[in-house]
């Protein structure tokens, strides 16, 4: 007689000494839940196989090929990842639905003598979980929103409060871009929207609701990743402490924090072909001047003047968000980073 095979409805990460996600790699890439491995018992392609065999030809035939697959590769996990597994490994198993793949896998573990947790309902339980998490957690937190122009350090100033304590929502981080049409992060790539969701809903799901909770304002869409609903709701009726410093020093950090833009300038011509719509080739050409000169400090400064400081200011004028605070970035070097992130706890305490 096998272990005990358990359908589970809710569980707790810590309880298992693994999360295996038996779906392909592409599903697994889209999302997976957090702390998951991915041993799939059918891959892309063999997935793709059985699911044209199924309709073309019958689906004993599909099922008879995908048993074969599903032996091969339960063989070759067992013989590498589940090596080292010992006689009370315990894992928690899921796959889309809960159905035939995470139980094949299952049935091996039970006859081996692994007492096994199958996720009843698989991801699309988790998935439904996160949804209703970002529909509902942002409306139980204390939002205080750290928002000024651009070039103020605003991650640097978040980061540097994180590491003293605070709780914070690092959506860049998240979204591993920048927020602007220059934002894209140096490897350019973003996570699917859906796995975005959910280390987002990890995050809040950990918050004391007690404290207050520091997140930058941005826009509702960080490069492609859109920002949840009630979420965004929610920043846009939070309390700011609002970051100034003169435009000199955001220039200089500026320059020292897209020093990867400056290394390979043809990462600016998404801004060029933008910007020649919304201020024309005169003003374009401007910028493109300070380039060709190697002023780069000349560059930012004009474009901060010319596109990033008017927008963000027509931004806030409608937005009309109640500032608690404000805070000087000083010269935007290590030091005074130190001293805004402590000036943002003491605000968002007052706040």
């Amino acid at each position: 007689m096998g272990a005990p095979i358990n359908l589970v409805k809710s569980w707790n990460a810590s309880d298992y000494d693994m999360i295996i996600d038996v779906r392909s790699p592409a599903e697994f890439g889209e999302d997976h839940l957090p702390g998951a491995i991915n041993l799939p018992v059918l891959d892309n392609t063999q997935r793709a196989e059985i699911g044209k065999m199924y309709k073309q030809i019958s689906p004993f035939a599909a099922k008879r090929a995908g048993a074969a697959f599903v032996a091969g590769n339960l063989a070759r996990h067992l013989g590498s990842t589940l090596k080292e597994a010992n006689r009370k490994f315990r894992p928690l198993v899921y796959c889309w639905r809960g159905g035939q793949r995470s139980r094949s896998m299952a049935q091996i573990f039970s006859e081996i003598g692994w007492q096994t947790d199958l996720i009843d309902g698989g991801y699309k339980r988790y998935r439904k979980h996160v949804l209703d998490g970002l529909d509902n957690l942002p409306k139980s937190l204390r939002l205080v929103l750290l928002r000024g122009r651009t070039g103020l350090a605003k991650t640097h100033i978040l980061q540097a409060a994180q590491a003293k304590g605070a709780q914070v929502i690092d959506l860049e981080g998240l979204a591993n871009h920048r927020g602007s049409l220059l934002g894209a992060a140096p490897d350019g790539k973003q996570p699917p929207q859906r796995l975005f969701e959910s280390n987002l809903h990890t995050v809040l799901n950990n918050f004391d609701e007690a404290r207050p909770v520091f997140i930058e304002a941005e826009s509702n869409k960080i490069g492609q990743i859109h920002v949840p609903a009630a979420l965004w709701a929610a920043m846009r009726s939070a309390n700011s402490v609002e970051v100034q410093t003169k435009i000199h020093y955001r220039v200089s950090f500026l320059c020292r924090d897209y020093a990867h833009i400056i290394a390979n300038p043809a990462l600016l011509e998404p801004l060029f072909e933008w910007a020649v719509t919304r201020h024309g080739h005169e003003v374009v050409n401007g910028w493109r001047q300070f380039i060709a000169a190697g002023d780069w400090r000349g560059f930012v400064h004009a474009v901060l003047l010319d596109h990033y400081d008017p927008a963000y200011d027509k931004s806030a004028a409608l937005r009309n968000h109640k500032i608690i605070a404000t805070l000087d970035a000083g010269f935007l070097d290590t030091i005074a980073i130190e001293r805004a992130a402590d000036q943002l706890l003491v605000a968002g305490l007052l706040g």
